[in-house]
């Protein structure tokens, strides 16, 4: 699941000043690009960047892994099962490498360095502008997950802390779930997501990293080594239909997505090369495959068809080490919230800068008011959503969708 930030300062792109520029400003985190010129740029190519190969492979790694983990066993018990589930992601992989070599080869040739300006560049307007709506919408729907995810979260943890059966009737009012959600994004994720700028994505990056890589071993460890009461239901061989199994798909395309941040990182290497970076994506997409297929096998096993679409549901709320995972997966969410709402308001201020036909330098106050109004709508609409849509399950349905357009559609869009 790409998590993203954006350059703050327009002039190092070397990009010109019109209205829309600021739309096209994505870019992964931890990533050192060299400033844009037409000088010094090689024929053929970008001018290479600071980050190493090792460092291109965890970068794409990282902004794969996140928390669409959590919907991978639920994913193999939509698929049939794990032989299903298995062959369905090997058989994707093909095409997700191959998506981001695409997006490599047309950076090279169109001489752009995100996402949106090679989609631009290559397809056009009409077609930049829908990339542009999609990427909004994604961060959006992600955001609603998020929230989703963090009261599921608290629920447990609550539940735990207030040694009382969850759902019992006569809880504490300030133990209730649109409560505790509402308290948590209006503590936490508001304030982070007013500033103009957002300097701590190399934490959010490390949390990030350090919880997904928790969160498989416990699940890995209470598949080999499971508690008492814990009992799996009937786990399925073979597909319902061959619908079933491409329902699957959309939570398989959410974990992989990682190509919208996947051309900055193309051109923060040393030595920027085709060849190089199918090695990169090849080896980085080999990492994040085990990771998931660790998660999916075992919490499927473990559970069987009854597995929760968000798998740390499914364990016992007393589990002490499986709080411990839900309090990881609780920070990385409240930091990576802010990161990915970044991004979506920064697409939608150069949607609507394009639109009014205004100029980047304006008036810092009204460039102020804007984005806190915008801040502001873009959380209560996540936050409604995502208090009267409990089940993580539909959410993920729909922002799969979105990730298979940039995993699939973009990259294979015909220019002509």
């Amino acid at each position: 699941m790409a998590q993203v930030s954006i350059n703050r300062d327009l002039d190092e792109w070397g990009l010109s000043t019109d209205s829309g520029e600021r739309a096209r400003l994505l870019q992964s985190p931890s990533v050192d690009i060299a400033p844009k010129s037409e000088g010094e740029a090689p024929p053929g190519g970008l001018g290479g960047g600071t980050t190493s190969t090792l460092g291109a492979i965890f970068i794409v790694v990282n902004a794969c892994l996140g928390a669409g983990l959590l919907n991978f066993p639920a994913a193999f018990s939509t698929a049939g099962g794990v032989a299903a589930g298995i062959t369905l992601q090997m058989a994707m992989l093909v095409f997700i490498i191959s998506g981001l070599v695409i997006l490599a080869y047309c950076s090279q040739a169109s001489n752009e360095r995100t996402y949106q300006e090679v989609v631009w560049a290559v397809c056009g307007k009409l077609t930049g502008v829908l990339c542009e709506v999609a990427i909004a919408t994604y961060t959006f729907g992600t955001c609603i997950a998020f929230l989703i995810i963090i009261g599921d979260q608290q629920d447990k943890i609550i539940a735990v802390m207030a040694k009382e059966p969850e759902g019992a009737g006569g809880s504490p009012w300030y133990t209730d779930r649109k409560f505790t959600i509402s308290l948590t994004a209006c503590l936490f994720i508001l304030p982070l997501s007013i500033p103009r700028e957002i300097g701590f994505q190399k934490y959010a990056s490390f949390l990030s990293v350090v919880g997904t890589w928790y969160v498989t071993a416990i699940i890995i460890i209470k598949y080999i080594w499971p508690d008492k009461e814990m009992t799996p239901a009937d786990t399925l061989n073979r597909p319902a239909s061959w619908i079933a199994v491409f329902n699957a798909m959309p939570t398989i395309c959410f974990g992989f997505q990682c190509h919208v941040s996947s051309v900055p990182v193309f051109n923060s290497m040393r030595r920027p090369e085709l060849k190089t970076w199918g090695g990169v994506v090849t080896a980085a997409m080999v990492i994040a495959l085990a990771v998931y297929m660790g998660t999916g096998i075992c919490g499927f096993l473990t559970f069987g068809a009854a597995v929760d679409p968000d798998v740390l549901l499914s364990y016992p709320s007393e589990d002490m080490a499986v709080a411990v995972a839900r309090a990881f997966i609780i920070l990385s969410v409240l930091t990576s919230y802010p990161i990915l709402h970044f991004c979506g308001r920064a697409v939608i201020e150069g949607l609507w800068l394009r639109y009014q036909g205004m100029p980047v330098e304006e008036d810092v106050g009204r460039e102020r008011r804007r984005r806190v109004l915008q801040t502001l709508v873009w959380f209560l609409l996540t936050l409604l959503l995502a208090l009267f849509i409990p089940d993580i399950g539909k959410v993920i349905s729909v922002i799969g969708g979105l990730a298979a357009c940039f995993i699939f559609v973009f990259p294979g869009v015909d220019p002509r």
